[in-house]
């Protein structure tokens, strides 16, 4: 009998795949590029956090599960590291900071003496701003190809440098995938293929997902060890520390600019060299954008068709919420009850 085949092996789709192993599901898991979390996956700032921040729909019923499934995880594959640095982050923007002043349940609102403790080379601490203790980092493209890895040893079978290029119907029933590599027969197609899950959706949907695509553009720095402690999020950047003198600098653009990746990368940089005791040594490795697939009512989770042949699973942010999306996917196709947790997120 055909099992369940996956398309992405990018963190969600490894996740997915990872928890159906686990649970004895017999499952393909079928990826376009040489290794897992290699694409978007791997440009991802991957900040985790289970509070604060206005999300979506069904993210927020997710989120509150996110630390114990990253927790959960660790235990379960020894190789994952998980950075559990906390967050700093202030705003220059009044009504936002006039928020922060309330925080809500695992945050704090701490002031100038207290940020500098935590960030030792912060040149020009803020008068405020909200610390998230229990906010951490990781990197997403080990995590990925530690959840293929757990996933084969459950017994998965997985296939790279295969590219999807359309479902398979007969009598009105998806019954596998066509790709480079051929056809892959299933019971179930879980599509997890980020940006790319609305082209082959397209047959069976006559107004489409409601998924876009934004742009972002991450750079690598290389810069002394422990010059950032925590993830800071200032008003020009996000920066954090991936391992020892490897950072990861969010790049934003201007509006109204035609600045080229590279000039933001640099500006970027230079604002980061300029806020940090010791940051003149930082120097740029280099810098990729890609595009980050965002629902536009919060994460799509859930049957696109009646008879349940195809189901989705597209999120953003992916790295924070793949452990619990994919924990509850695999509930959902090795049981048949629907979690009450995705009642939110479902694409219909």
């Amino acid at each position: 009998m055909p099992g369940i085949v996956v398309v992405g092996a990018g963190i969600v789709g490894s996740s997915v795949a990872y928890h159906l192993a686990r649970e004895g599901a017999p499952v393909t898991l079928l990826e376009r590029g040489p290794a897992p979390g290699i694409g978007v996956t791997g440009d991802s700032f991957a900040w985790i956090g289970g509070f604060g921040g206005d999300w979506p729909g069904g993210a927020q019923d997710l989120r509150g599960y996110v630390l114990a499934d990253y927790q959960r995880l660790e235990a379960e594959l020894p190789q994952l590291v998980v950075r559990r640095t906390g967050s700093l982050a202030w705003t220059d923007t009044p009504a936002k900071a006039t928020s922060d002043a309330h925080p809500g349940p695992g945050q704090l609102r701490i002031g100038r003496r207290d940020i500098a403790t935590l960030e030792p080379n912060l040149l020009h601490p803020p008068d405020h701003a909200l610390h998230i203790p229990s906010d951490a980092g990781i990197d997403p493209t080990e995590l990925s190809g530690a959840l293929v890895a757990a996933a084969c040893a459950h017994g998965a079978n997985v296939l790279y440098e295969t590219a999807v290029t359309a479902l398979q119907m007969t009598g009105g029933r998806i019954v596998g995938v066509q790709s480079s590599t051929g056809f892959h027969a299933a019971s179930t197609v879980v599509l997890t293929a980020g940006a790319h899950v609305p082209r082959l959706c397209e047959p069976l949907l006559r107004g489409g997902l409601p998924l876009g695509v934004s742009p972002a553009t991450l750079a690598r720095v290389a810069a002394p060890p422990g010059l950032v402690k925590t993830i800071v999020a200032t008003p020009d950047f996000e920066v954090r520390e991936v391992r020892d003198g490897d950072l990861l600098l969010t790049v934003p653009q201007r509006e109204g600019t035609a600045a080229t990746a590279e000039q933001a990368a640099r500006r970027a940089l230079r604002l980061l060299q300029t806020a940090f005791r010791g940051g003149g040594q930082a120097r740029l490795v280099g810098y990729r954008t890609a595009d980050r697939p965002m629902p536009a009512h919060g994460p799509l989770i859930g049957y696109v068709v009646p008879n349940r042949s195809v189901y989705v699973a597209v999120m953003h942010s992916a790295v924070t919420l793949a452990p619990t999306a994919g924990r509850l996917v695999a509930e959902e196709l090795t049981t048949g009850r629907p979690p009450r947790e995705l009642r939110r997120c479902r694409p219909n």
